[in-house]
């Protein structure tokens, strides 16, 4: 069983250290870890343009807290107060999954005909596998990075320890063969 665990974690969990980019694009969600781990990085100087995609989850009605509709203005809000300028921020508010996410991140840079050749993609560990393949899917020429954090309690040491982390990360196997 172990080397089960030991497979699937090193095929989800592939986050890595951050690297000068062209962009960084903050996969939609409701932790604000994203948008501080990429005020972060953008205060550091490893990147200065920021995408950010997300209107809601598919599985929500709503955003989950009051003063914001959708997961783009959350994380704009938050980069706003931890010094990034407001004239390098970018991003959509439609997407509803990560595939959008992707999809529509490449219609923004098309639009603002910026430049991309290598970027870092800020996502939770458990699904950066997945937003990998699928930005790497619609952006097929620029050299990725992902700079994971963990959320929801969940990391590669622990997650096979609750039920809860399973399904997470046990859905996200599930999800990349769907959406790719």
């Amino acid at each position: 069983m172990m080397k089960t665990i030991k497979e699937i974690t090193d095929y989800i969990f592939i986050g890595t250290e951050p690297c000068k980019a062209d962009a960084i694009f903050v996969v939609g969600g409701s932790l604000p870890d994203a948008a501080e781990l990429t005020a972060d990085l953008y205060n550091k100087d490893y990147a200065k343009i920021i995408i950010i995609g997300g209107k809601l989850s598919i599985k929500r009605d709503s955003f989950p807290l009051p003063d914001y509709e959708t997961e783009y203005d959350f994380y704009k809000d938050i980069l706003l107060k931890n010094g990034v300028k407001e004239s390098d921020i970018y991003g959509e508010n439609e997407s509803g999954y990560t595939k959008q996410n992707a999809e529509f991140a490449k219609r923004v840079v098309n639009e603002n005909n910026l430049i991309v050749n290598k970027a870092m993609i800020v996502c939770k560990s458990f699904h950066a596998k997945r937003c990998l393949l699928l930005y790497q899917m619609y952006f097929p020429n620029v050299d990725f990075t992902v700079v994971a954090f963990d959320g929801f309690d969940i990391s590669k040491d622990n997650w096979y320890q609750t039920e809860y982390g399973r399904e997470r990360v046990i859905g996200e196997i599930k999800r990349i063969e769907e959406q790719l």
